[in-house]
């Protein structure tokens, strides 16, 4: 009996091991947030890697966010701040730092195509300098509001 509960034991733990865990490549940068909606094509590329997006799934700093044709995509920060993604758009989060016990704020969006709703959170309201939405041809500061951008290609 004490050999089978230590088998089960070690299987167990290797099966909870890290290279087990998760399908998706090790995170690329400080977690930024969670997806709250997730329908039909959507996409997280992570290091190069191309996964399924999942309802609750963690959202990095330098992650990238894709829809296909029939997607849509909502995700909250930690710092509440809200996107939202139509079909066939794309956007980079390139930068999310929000530690206000140290002074530090940062985020920078890069809407490479499609259409993203922003909805401002605390980033904006406490340093709002901090904040920028980029898209190919402009960059907008943001100052504690609501917009919504359209970007494509060429």
């Amino acid at each position: 009996m004490k050999g089978r509960c230590t088998v089960v034991a070690f299987a167990l733990l290797v099966a909870g091991s890290p290279a087990f865990a998760s399908s998706l490549p090790q995170a690329a940068g400080t977690e930024a947030g969670r997806i709250k909606i997730a329908q039909g094509s959507v996409f997280i590329v992570r290091k190069g890697a191309t996964i399924p997006a999942k309802l609750g799934e963690v959202v990095y700093e330098a992650d990238t966010l894709r829809t296909g044709a029939d997607g849509k995509l909502g995700l909250t920060l930690k710092d509440d701040t809200r996107l939202s993604l139509g079909p066939s758009s794309e956007i980079r989060l390139d930068r999310f730092a929000y530690a206000p016990a140290e002074g530090r704020f940062g985020f920078v969006l890069n809407v490479v195509k499609g259409v993203a709703a922003y909805v401002s959170g605390r980033i904006a309201k406490l340093a709002p300098d901090a904040v920028k939405l980029e898209t190919p041809a402009a960059i907008v500061g943001v100052r504690g509001t609501t917009v919504v951008i359209r970007a494509s290609q060429g």
